[in-house]
């Protein structure tokens, strides 16, 4: 594996354990695919450090266990902004 692959792969799964984030926002954060993050995190980690690979496993595995309340909340949320705009443009 290249230096600066490698490099990456640490600096993401440092992120991660520090912050508790998704792959999604990982992926944000430096600016590379979330099929990217998600292969470094899956399967190169694994080859560097299996004990930090470990770690960052269980952030996965709960973000991935909590994925469905935050889409029930980002949908309540997006609920609530329409009806708010919908009475405003009604007058009322």
């Amino acid at each position: 594996m290249k230096p600066y692959i490698e490099q990456r792969v640490r600096d993401i799964a440092a992120y991660i354990l520090e912050t508790g984030a998704t792959v999604r926002l990982a992926a944000d954060k430096f600016k590379y695919s979330k099929s990217t993050v998600h292969k470094d995190m899956t399967e190169r980690l694994w080859q560097l450090d299996r004990p930090l690979a470990g770690q960052v496993q269980a952030v996965l595995a709960k973000n991935k266990a909590e994925r469905h309340l935050r889409g029930g909340a980002a949908t309540l949320k997006k609920y609530r902004l329409l009806r708010a705009r919908k009475k405003e443009s009604a007058g009322g």
